[in-house]
């Protein structure tokens, strides 16, 4: 009805790859996108699983997603999902079998030595993985859901240590590191990006205009990983 492209999201609330070896869902849905004129599948995953994926002809039109992090970060705050490394063998690939491919480096986390952490393994993302979109984005997270982290994790973990120094919320209910903390974080970040891959689009994920304009990525407004 729309009669332009149009993405359907999948990865939200669930893993859109979790299941597939399980399912075989992509094997049915990613065909079916590539016959379609309009239809768009986006697939946001920590999935290292792509068996499925490789062989089928896809068009292009389904769009494969990874979120990932610095090393360090998902030893510490991912139990239990794939090796960053290995998702990025699985991220190149399915770049290899001709899928736009798309990194979301969230959340970033102000660990100590951060540039050092986030350096080294920004580097290795961009070496290994043809990426044609990177959002990066902070946390972002409703009380009741830090309540949820602190009991797995504990009061005095790193991320409500750091959000205890900032405002109590944002505007938009969101718990949030300070905005200077984000800047600094985020601005060395895309200075790391463009040295390795000048061409690259970036995106922030659930940041004001503001933020964006101070980064100069005004031009990436309306463009976060979620949409085509």
């Amino acid at each position: 009805q729309l009669g332009r492209p149009t993405a359907f999201y999948l990865g939200k609330l669930q893993d859109g790859l979790a299941l597939e070896p399980l399912s075989g869902y992509a094997r049915t849905m990613i065909p079916l996108f590539a016959r379609h004129p309009y239809a768009r599948m986006v697939i946001l995953t920590k999935s290292a699983d792509v068996e499925n994926l490789l062989d089928l002809d896809h068009a292009g039109r389904t769009i494969l997603s990874w979120t990932v992090n610095a090393p360090e970060v998902t030893r510490s705050f991912e139990r239990n999902t794939p090796d960053v490394t290995a998702r990025i063998d699985a991220m190149r690939r399915c770049a290899q079998a001709g899928y736009p491919v798309r990194a979301v480096v969230m959340p970033i986390i102000p660990v100590d030595e951060w540039r050092a952490v986030y350096g080294r393994f920004m580097a290795t993302l961009l070496e290994s993985v043809p990426l044609s979109r990177i959002t990066l984005g902070s946390i972002c997270s409703y009380p009741q859901a830090q309540r949820l982290m602190e009991l797995k994790l504990g009061k005095e973990n790193a991320v409500s240590s750091l959000l205890g120094r900032g405002p109590a919320k944002s505007d938009d209910g969101r718990l949030r590191f300070g905005r200077s903390t984000r800047e600094e974080v985020y601005r060395y970040l895309v200075e790391c990006i463009r040295r390795e891959r000048p061409d690259l689009e970036i995106a922030l994920c659930l940041e004001d205009e503001s933020m964006f304009a101070s980064l100069d990525l005004q031009e990436s407004v309306g463009r976060c990983n979620c949409v085509l």
